[in-house]
């Protein structure tokens, strides 16, 4: 079992990828196509061509987990696109990739904005 933390980076490619691949070759895509450690712990998020088919692979410290959702029909109606400056990935919030997950748009969803620390002033 692997839970989604809301301090977890979850990384998604953009483009779909070639689901022969296992760990090894999803690890290589990490640090080519996302430039990104495949061992920094963080979640990785890939599609198959059809739309049907999600893996996330994921490194715990101790080896890699790869957990693939393979819809029994229809297919991923909402995939994230990428930004100009994202180079083929995108960043996605852990409750947006359930969203995703579940078949759904996270753009559509309504919920409270991200926390972030307030600067300090000089």
């Amino acid at each position: 079992m692997m839970q989604l933390t809301p301090q977890m980076r979850i990384m998604v490619a953009v483009e779909p990828v070639d689901f022969r691949q296992g760990i090894d070759g999803l690890a290589r895509l990490c640090r080519t196509a996302l430039c990104s450690d495949p061992f920094s712990g963080g979640a990785f998020v890939f599609r198959n061509r059809r739309g049907t088919s999600v893996k996330i692979l994921v490194y715990d410290g101790q080896g890699f987990w790869l957990l693939q959702k393979r819809l029994s029909e229809g297919r991923f109606r909402y995939w994230p696109k990428a930004k100009a400056e994202s180079k083929g990935k995108r960043a996605l919030l852990p409750h947006e990739l359930h969203v995703v997950l579940s078949g759904g748009n996270p753009e559509a969803t309504r919920c409270a904005p991200q926390w972030r620390p307030v600067a300090l002033a000089e």
